[in-house]
């Protein structure tokens, strides 16, 4: 009896007895509505499209979990850095986005395990006299990163004597800089690069095929919401093992096939 009660009396100090149990999960059932931030036009992982809809691979996988909850989903649209504020600010339950839960970033915020695994990549126009990475690396070089993504680190480390040139908001961004001029070469996420090249006449970019980095991706809610992040780490899970994952990952980025029908 005395073990059962010191059992229960640390139990009750974790804050893990019935009593206790209510959490973000509960909040979530009884709102009856799942409130996903997202990037505002991130393809392919996020992105409206011709219909006027919001899809993507990334909000794919958010309106699974809201179905499997059983509840609404409302998405909440934020350049990218804006998306951990949105989400520590309580605007939003959780974010799904190609984020790369880095320790930084872990500082703030709760990452599940990874669900794919990426990198950042170089590119420029097709008719550039930038022909290789290497190239890139010349001073005073041009080189369009997104603010706050892992992909300026990776630029400022592989070409220190580069003028790096941070724009705030979505990848399409640096793909407008580097076919404009205003930047000779951009560095961004090799899945966002290749889906949303995808919007101009093909050749119009040369997409460098070795990679700056390997990097997991991986979605993320706050830190005072651990039943929420248990249950991401099952459902992520649980659509790796039925194959679901795998499905949604070979139409939205391991494929061009979504286009046709986006």
């Amino acid at each position: 009896m005395k073990i059962a009660n010191l059992f229960i009396t640390a139990l009750a100090t974790l804050g893990i007895t019935n009593a206790a149990s209510a959490g973000a999960l509960d909040d979530i059932v009884k709102r009856g509505e799942l409130r996903v931030a997202v990037q505002t036009q991130g393809p392919p992982f996020s992105l409206v499209d011709s219909k006027g809809e919001r899809s993507g691979s990334s909000v794919e996988l958010a309106e699974l979990m809201a179905t499997e909850m059983g509840v609404k989903i409302t998405f909440l649209d934020f350049d990218w850095d804006g998306l951990i504020p949105a989400l520590l600010s309580g605007k939003a339950d959780l974010l799904v986005a190609d984020m790369t839960p880095t320790l930084a970033r872990a500082m703030k915020v709760a990452f599940t395990n990874p669900y794919m695994y990426t990198g950042s990549t170089v590119f420029m126009k097709g008719e550039s006299k930038f022909k290789t990475a290497e190239d890139c690396k010349a001073p005073g070089t041009k080189i369009a990163v997104l603010l706050g993504a892992t992909g300026e680190k990776e630029a400022k480390k592989a070409f220190p004597e580069a003028d790096i040139k941070s724009y705030k908001g979505g990848g399409p961004l640096l793909l407008d800089a580097v076919n404009n001029g205003q930047a000779d070469c951009g560095v961004n996420d090799v899945s966002a690069v290749k889906g949303q090249s995808t919007a101009y006449p093909a050749g119009t970019f040369n997409i460098m095929p070795d990679l700056l980095s390997k990097e997991p991706l991986a979605f993320a809610t706050r830190y005072d919401e651990p039943d929420l992040l248990v249950w991401m780490n099952l459902f992520l899970n649980q659509v790796t093992i039925d194959g679901r994952l795998e499905q949604n990952l070979n139409y939205w980025v391991n494929s061009e096939d979504w286009k046709k029908d986006h």
